[in-house]
């Protein structure tokens, strides 16, 4: 399969911002591809080459392939590198050079799907010395071969910044169409829920039809997307969704992991799927040791503590996450891990099961000590009970509390959320809303103390429904002197010279960014808003919501991709709440 076909494929996704147009233009590419292609396409169209959780990436550094393009085009560097200053992009500077050049040589070759994807591994396999030049080479080589629009996208896939705008539920959208019926579209979904692997799934689809879907398993190995829980305001009417009684547990102050196990080994991913293992392996090696069957996977809340036992905050377990001296950073920040959940064990898959029998299966399966055990948990059959606990889990140093379904229909609903699982935290119990996980978009210059730095963000929200991130407040309180000079190493690498396509904003920052960095803001109330995109239109024409008196908690959520960030649907029900109390 020739990759310029492709190319024309990425080209006319980047050309709307309508999901249904995407849609279509995906489902229309995908119509009689090779499942092997299909799967290999599904990849590069989100600058991967397997699926995210694996921990190999391309993430070829810009100059880098700076050098490959100006070797390509025969250009000067120090051009090539003033262009890409004023573009901000690779792909755009790679397909005006080329498309400049007098003449193909008489060498080059029509570029396959197969080169290109060869090609993408050497890069990403490319170690030791000399590696950078290898890596140089492999890419001068296929954009020896590439017509314009073809380098556009091969040299954002080697950053991983493809710009094309395809989410993860708009190539469901397309597979469901092209190879199935629309009323298949949820046990698409549920497939890549227990999988995390769009690819496999496009491939299954196109190989075996929804008898193939339907054969795909929990599997140790490979993620689950986690379950998510709903909110409501007071725990009177969390008792009365409940019908009176429910499982309620501490809600902990840590970083939620996924952890796959077996008597040699185990695996941490955190809830973006990224590998932790090597962040926590003194939690691994218990974990391991614990287990009393062969092979299981688990959910729990990786938690500091002090040498007492004493719950720490939560930025405490974050020094876990650093690249170096872990020896260290396991000495000096001792974790446990609070179990509360159990997905698979020994080839059965549990996420079908209810919830009190994964909790029983759960408790049975690993030994307890002073580093491996469960959440808290009690059986509350009334508001005051609710309250009393709430109340235990606080002084416990908790965030809240989580309240369960004790009912058959109990089941792990994977990447869903709803009122099986509700989430109740003390930050309802003190002022009108919960914290947010908001995705920057865009970075307005300071003035006086922040001249010449970001001195503030535009925040957006993710619409659930439109794949769109919508705006949601301006944010530029919080922020203590390093988090400033810190910004650009945080934000420029995901820089965009125009809007991107993805967004939808009124405001005009100074500087746009692709959705990516997500960080935890905190406001005094949702109200309507002329000048945020959020919900807009559904209280009346023209009219979003947005937060007011916004802060940015010093907490960035590295543990989330931008699309689990809080959504605007959540937001909005937030507001409702917010208005129904008021």
């Amino acid at each position: 399969m020739l990759f310029s076909k492709i190319a024309d494929t990425f080209a006319a996704l980047e050309s709307t911002s309508s999901r249904l147009e995407m849609t279509d233009i995906l489902a229309r590419s995908f119509e009689g591809m090779d499942p092997s292609d299909l799967r290999n396409t599904i990849y590069l169209s989100q600058g991967l080459l397997h699926p995210d959780f694996y921990p190999e990436k391309l993430g070829m550094a810009d100059r880098l392939i700076l050098q490959s393009i100006a070797t390509t085009s025969g250009n000067p560097a120090d051009k090539v590198e003033k262009m890409w200053i004023k573009e901000g992009d690779t792909g755009t500077v790679a397909e005006q050079l080329i498309a400049n050049k007098k003449q193909m040589s008489l060498f080059s070759e029509p570029l396959t799907l197969d080169a290109v994807v060869s090609g993408l591994r050497s890069i990403e396999t490319s170690e030791g010395k000399d590696s950078q030049n290898r890596k140089i080479k492999i890419l001068t080589s296929m954009l020896h071969d590439a017509g314009p629009l073809e380098a556009r996208y091969l040299c954002r896939i080697v950053t991983g910044r493809m710009r094309v705008g395809a989410s993860s539920m708009t190539i469901l959208d397309a597979l469901a169409q092209c190879y199935a019926e629309k009323e298949n579209r949820p046990e698409i979904e549920r497939a890549f829920n227990i999988t995390c692997d769009l690819g496999l799934v496009g491939e299954t689809l196109a190989r075996d039809g929804m008898e193939g879907i339907r054969r795909i398993k929990v599997e140790r190995g490979n993620p689950i997307k986690v379950m998510l829980a709903e909110r409501l305001p007071s725990l009177a009417e969390v008792m009365e969704r409940m019908g009176g009684r429910c499982a309620m547990e501490y809600k902990y102050d840590g970083m939620r992991a996924q952890i796959h196990i077996t008597k040699d080994s185990a695996r941490i991913y955190s809830r973006r799927l990224e590998n932790l293992t090597d962040n926590f392996p003194d939690i691994c090696e218990r974990l391991m040791r614990n287990l009393k069957g062969k092979e299981a996977i688990i959910e729990g809340e990786c938690v500091a503590v002090d040498r007492d036992g004493t719950i720490l905050p939560f930025q405490n377990v974050t020094h876990r996450r650093r690249k170096h001296d872990m020896e260290s950073a396991v000495n000096e920040v001792p974790v446990r891990i609070f179990m509360f959940d159990i997905l698979y064990l020994d080839g059965k898959d549990l996420t079908y099961e209810p919830y009190p029998e994964r909790r029983r299966i759960l408790s049975e399966s690993f030994e307890m000590d002073d580093m491996v055990g469960m959440t808290v948990m009690e059986t509350i059959e009334s508001v005051e009970q609710a309250e009393d606990f709430f109340d235990r889990a606080i002084s416990s140093r908790c965030e809240g509390v989580m309240a369960k379904s004790l009912s058959d229909e109990s089941i792990y609903r994977a990447g869903s959320r709803g009122f099986l699982w509700i989430k109740y935290k003390k930050d309802y119990h003190e002022t009108l809303t919960d914290s947010f996980d908001l995705v920057v978009v865009g970075a307005f210059y300071g003035m006086g103390k922040r001249a010449g730095k970001y001195g503030a963000l535009l925040m957006a929200s993710f619409d659930q429904e439109t794949g769109q991130y919508c705006t949601v407040c301006k944010l530029g309180t919080g922020f203590d002197d390093a988090f400033l000079d810190g910004m650009p190493a945080l934000l420029d690498e995901y820089k965009s010279e125009n809007q991107p396509r993805s967004v939808s904003a009124k405001m005009v920052p100074d500087v746009w960014f692709e959705p990516t960095v997500v960080l935890e803001v905190v406001g005094a109330e949702i109200s309507q808003s002329p000048i945020h995109t959020a919900a807009e239109g559904w209280i009346k024409e023209d009219t979003g919501i947005g937060i007011r008196f916004p802060r940015f908690t010093g907490r960035v959520r590295d543990d989330k991709g931008p699309e689990m960030s809080t959504s605007v649907q959540e937001i909005y029900e937030m507001y409702e709440m917010q208005s129904s109390d008021s």
